[in-house]
């Protein structure tokens, strides 16, 4: 096959190449300009994309004796990815940037540049696992190594594109035998560091960000009751779930540490409250993208909603209009899911489909009973309508369920 390999100036897409290459595929390395600033260094595991970076592609295309290209999808990036992460935000919601990088840039704009060039499929250095079925339709499944897995982030592709994408290092045991493979190899970035965290957010400061982009919105921070206990700076910059850096002006009645329950756009104020209250029990989500489509019966599932969070056991319900119930089981003790955030809906290690979460209940709420919501009428958006809740855990600071690992 001719292959486009996605060479990030990462160990993983170098040593994913080379296997490519070793398959007998025609291979050919592409790095992805994504930053406007094309001066921007990366500093130390935070950022990518930048000049070190595309360098460190070039040279391992070299060792790899295969050609290399630039590809400037910078403003398509900025376009698509940054502004998705800037309204959803905006709006009170919890996006995933590389969960949009993969549906807009990785497996569309570059796919389809390949597909129109001839290329057979796309290779990148994502850990996951591609199995063929019985019936010789394409699964995508959890990697081997599930430390590293990011099936949660490819959820998003669809069959479609599944069927024209390449994952080598899915079996591979660890990331030490990764970087191992590299240096055998002679490749360079055998121990460069990974980028972690946003990587449009270089020096990791996300409501910093945040900030410059949209602007000082000071209002009040309050309890469950409407008491007034503290104020912010942008009601966007908060995340549900988040316990460090509220600079609360008074302690809780009885002590215990307060959390963000909800974010209010509308009414740019912030909602903090007890860790109990940011128990889920059921969550509402649209934009159904299924691997294998099911019947409108429920069926038990297990639910992962956050890049690196635990599946728990669930039950599912899905609909011809592309929405998601999902009812959690009770022991589970699941926390924090945000309107904004990706659902991904597996079976074992196979990932069946992925959906956006719209809205959640705490357990045992009827419906109607909302705890977080991003589709109430303006009007009332006072509400519920607009607040959100991070998949994160009770302590996370902002930023860190949007977060991912870029190779």
């Amino acid at each position: 096959m001719r292959v486009l390999a996605a060479l990030s100036g990462g160990v993983d897409s170098a040593v994913a190449a080379a296997r490519a290459v070793d398959a007998g595929h025609d291979v050919v390395g592409v790095h992805m300009a994504l930053s406007r600033t094309r001066d921007q260094f990366r500093t130390g595991s935070r950022g990518c994309c930048s000049i070190e970076d595309a360098g460190d592609a070039r040279r391992a295309a070299d060792v790899l004796g295969i050609p290399y290209y630039v590809w400037d999808l910078s403003e398509r990036f900025e376009d698509t990815v940054v502004a998705d992460f800037l309204s959803e935000y905006e709006a009170g919601r919890t996006p995933n940037p590389c969960v949009r990088c993969n549906e807009h840039i990785k497996f569309a704009a570059l796919l389809d540049k390949a597909v129109a060039l001839g290329f057979d499929a796309v290779c990148t250095g994502h850990y996951a696992r591609v199995e063929v079925g019985d019936d010789g339709t394409r699964e995508l499944h959890r990697a081997r190594d599930a430390a590293k897995d990011q099936s949660y982030v490819l959820a998003v592709m669809g069959p479609e594109r599944l069927a024209r994408s390449l994952f080598p290092l899915g079996d591979v045991a660890s990331k030490d035998e990764t970087r191992a493979e590299a240096a055998a190899r002679g490749l360079s970035v055998s121990a460069k560091p990974d980028s972690y965290d946003i990587c449009f957010v270089a020096d990791g400061d996300t409501q910093g960000f945040l900030r410059d982009r949209l602007g000082s919105r000071e209002g009040e921070v309050v309890d469950t009751s409407g008491e007034v206990v503290g104020r912010h700076d942008g009601a966007y910059a908060y995340t549900v779930g988040q316990r460090k850096g509220l600079a609360l002006g008074r302690p809780a009645p009885d002590g215990r540490p307060r959390y963000v329950l909800s974010v209010e756009p509308v009414r740019n104020r912030v909602v903090v409250g007890s860790v109990e209250e940011l128990a889920v029990g059921t969550v509402e989500a649209d934009r159904a993208v299924w691997f294998d489509v099911p019947g409108p019966a429920p069926f038990a599932c297990e639910v992962q909603v956050r890049a690196h969070g635990a599946p728990v056991p669930a039950v599912a319900t899905a609909t011809p209009e592309g929405t998601v119930r999902v009812d959690v089981d009770a022991s589970a003790g699941l926390r924090g899911v945000a309107p904004g955030q990706s659902l991904v809906v597996y079976d074992g290690t196979r990932v069946l489909g992925q959906a956006t979460v719209t809205e959640t209940r705490r357990p045992g709420s009827a419906p109607g009973g909302v705890v977080a919501s991003s589709s109430a009428p303006v009007p009332e958006a006072e509400t519920a309508a607009s607040s959100r809740v991070a998949a994160t855990a009770p302590d996370a600071s902002l930023g860190t369920a949007a977060a991912g690992v870029h190779r």
